[in-house]
């Protein structure tokens, strides 16, 4: 822990650009640092190691270096046919991404250079034709189309090569990535469970496997069975940046905040590390550091999250994923800071990030929106609200439909709390339910503050005690050792005369904070209270 600690400490005042310049150079990377992986291919022999170091990046997610090793792969063998596949897989970023035109054309050029190259097996044609399905379908843009049509392909291939333990991998990763969406019942990721357990047992230091069952049991229903996946991934491909943040996925599932701080620690370092060797994937640190905020404001350690905001400031923009982290996390932060410490009046008065993409202020406006509603200005919450709306009806009309659909609920979250402030609670309670069951019916992971604790903090301002505990203890069952969920069920206890639990939520609240030196008043509460007992 303190290494991580320390080596971040030297890391987070560089940019990259001071990095990059410190002139180290790639270096290759072995099965120690990326994991193991067997896909034997009919190339030369010369390029079967670096092949296989393209799948490994690949298993990690590591898309811009695979890329990289497939193609120099098609260079040093011109009639390896699979290399030319490895660059097609490589550009669908399959959990993420909906690949725009100009991918979809490069995909399917590659498919056809496979094609001219007439590769040697049956096995290869069958992974090339796979992701022809995949490209073929989304001609159109119908991402869900050609996702569907290339679980088809990997299911028929997993049936008819039982052996090749890639192809086990790359089905059950097509099952996550063709998962219905809003999918209350989990099929595609029970059966991506049942193909990977079996997996894990006999390829244990596969990069693919491990990384792959985290996303399969990245749900509040499931997290437990993916924390024997979270403990190996990093170890099992330590160089790769991806690798290192995945397992705070569970830990963050489970409310392992000190678990999730050192992942994410080790992440944005790696990051950096292979940024100054002038690796691609820079803009990776973003979302680690995402996790790393969130996880400091859980476990009473605000002053650190204050400071990873102000480094990002001072870090440049990074559009290499076809939008820009770097904006989203300014706008981020000091939304998710404010209204997680309770500070209205400093959500209120947040400014929307400039020269940002449409959407990206959209969190800005719910803060200020909750911000000015829980300080007793509906009217100035009212304006936000209708900012919210005008984004929500600019993303549906680009067909963003997924983007829409997150700043739809920001704001109806808004929505409830402008209601509150108005007197309509009923209404209120009502919206704020309905969010919190559909947020849980499908494990989605909630905009910083859960649903169902926004609504335990409603009833709580309305002097419900006994129904908000019931809601605080239903939430912390999907949000176990969140900061407010665990003050709030503590107080809800203690105004409706129930000293145990009120007790037994305070000295948890204080175990998760142990050794943090944070000033919030609620956990210098909690300790006053504990030490009274």
């Amino acid at each position: 822990m303190k290494s991580f600690a320390c080596l971040i400490a030297v890391l987070l005042p560089l940019s990259f650009s001071a990095l990059a310049d410190q002139g180290h150079h790639h270096e290759e990377m072995t099965a120690e640092q990326l994991g193991t992986v067997h896909f034997p291919v009919s190339c030369a022999p010369s390029v079967q190691m670096r092949f296989e170091r393209g799948v490994a990046l690949l298993h990690s997610f590591w898309y811009e270096e695979a890329t990289k090793q497939f193609e120099q792969v098609a260079k040093d063998d011109p009639q390896c046919a699979m290399a030319h596949w490895g660059v097609a897989i490589s550009l669908w970023h399959q959990l993420w991404d909906n690949p725009d035109k100009a991918t979809i054309k490069r995909g399917l050029a590659e498919i056809k250079k496979t094609k001219s190259l007439h590769p040697k097996t049956d096995r290869e044609r069958e992974y090339i034709s796979a992701t022809e399905a995949f490209y073929s379908n989304s001609k159109k843009r119908d991402h869900d189309a050609g996702a569907d049509a290339y679980t088809r392909a990997m299911e028929q291939m997993y049936q008819r090569y039982p052996d090749d333990r890639e192809a086990a991998a790359f089905y059950a990763l097509s099952l996550l990535a063709s998962e219905p969406h809003h999918d209350s019942t989990f099929a595609n990721r029970k059966k991506a469970g049942g193909v990977l357990e079996k997996l894990f047992e006999d390829e244990p230091n596969h990069p693919g496997v491990a990384h792959y069952l985290i996303h399969t049991y990245d749900k509040p229903q499931l997290a437990e069975q993916g924390l024997s996946a979270a403990r190996s991934y990093a170890k099992i491909a330590p160089a790769s940046p991806h690798a290192l943040h995945m397992p705070s996925h569970i830990f963050a599932r489970l409310g392992l905040w000190q678990d999730d701080i050192d992942s994410n620690l080790a992440s944005i370092a790696a990051t950096r590390k292979t940024a100054a060797m002038h690796m691609g994937g820079a803009g990776h640190q973003y979302h680690a550091m995402d996790f790393l905020v969130y996880a400091y404001l859980q476990s009473g350690r605000e002053a650190e999250a204050q400071r990873v905001y102000e480094e990002v400031k001072t870090l440049p923009s990074s559009k290499e994923y076809g939008f820009d982290p770097h904006a989203y996390a300014l706008a981020t932060f000091p939304a998710i800071y404010a209204l997680e410490l309770h500070h209205w009046t400093e959500a209120a008065a947040l400014t929307p990030v400039p020269d940002t993409e449409l959407g990206d202020n959209a969190i800005t406006y719910w803060a200020r929106a909750i911000g000015a509603a829980r300080g007793g200005n509906a009217a100035e919450a009212r304006k936000n609200v209708a900012d919210l709306e005008s984004i929500h009806r600019q993303l549906l009309a680009k067909k963003k439909k997924a983007f829409a659909e997150v700043v739809d609920q920001d704001r109806k979250e808004a929505e409830a709390w402008v209601a509150h402030a108005e007197g309509k609670d009923d209404e209120a309670i009502k919206t704020l339910r309905a969010l919190a069951e559909k947020e849980e019916s499908t494990g989605e992971e909630p905009e910083g503050i859960p649903a169902r604790e926004m609504l335990a903090d409603l009833l709580l301002d309305l002097k419900r005690p006994d129904q908000a505990l019931a809601e605080y203890e239903t939430d912390l069952k999907f949000n176990p050792n969140r900061f407010d969920g665990l003050y709030g069920a503590a107080r809800a206890a203690e105004m409706a005369g129930k000293s145990k639990e009120a007790s037994t939520y305070y000295a948890q609240l204080v175990k998760v904070c142990d050794g943090a030196n944070s000033d919030r008043p609620e956990l210098s509460r909690a300790k006053a209270l504990l030490a009274k007992n």
